[in-house]
């Protein structure tokens, strides 16, 4: 199974699922270490969080998705491509997956401000707004 782990130094697991940029991806199964097998890197237009639902998706190739706080958007739009969205407290991708195989995941709560970001926007992670990306 894939599970792609939202990150942004490449070591540690993301806060923003929705405005991450790059994902682990993992090979992974119950009783196994993960494998990382790759990456997604996301141009800043193909951020999950101005993504539309309709067309393909570079993270469409996971079947879990594991990131730190996420907003109920996120979650309904990685619903609504298959994906299982998981956020966590952990910050190590790897025993990430591990706690989540074991059904021990630390889940992380949904933001206090779903509209509140660092760049100013006014959206939540909800791609209901219109916005698409070409991709």
């Amino acid at each position: 199974m894939k599970i792609a782990v939202g990150t942004q130094d490449r070591r540690t697991i993301a806060t923003h699922g929705g405005r991450t940029r790059c994902f682990l991806l993992f090979e992974a199964e119950a009783g196994r270490d993960p494998v990382e097998s790759g990456r997604i890197e996301l141009a800043e237009d193909e951020v999950l969080h101005l993504c539309g639902d309709g067309r393909p998706h570079p993270i469409d190739a996971a079947s879990v998705v594991i990131t730190g706080a996420s907003g109920p958007g996120f979650v309904a739009h990685m619903r609504r491509r298959g994906i299982e969205p998981v956020t966590t407290l952990e910050t190590d991708p790897v025993q990430a997956i591990r706690d989540w195989f074991a059904g021990a995941i630390q889940t992380a709560p949904p933001p206090a401000h779903p509209h509140e970001h660092h760049d100013g926007g006014g959206h939540d992670d909800d791609a209901s707004h219109g916005a698409s990306v070409a991709v």
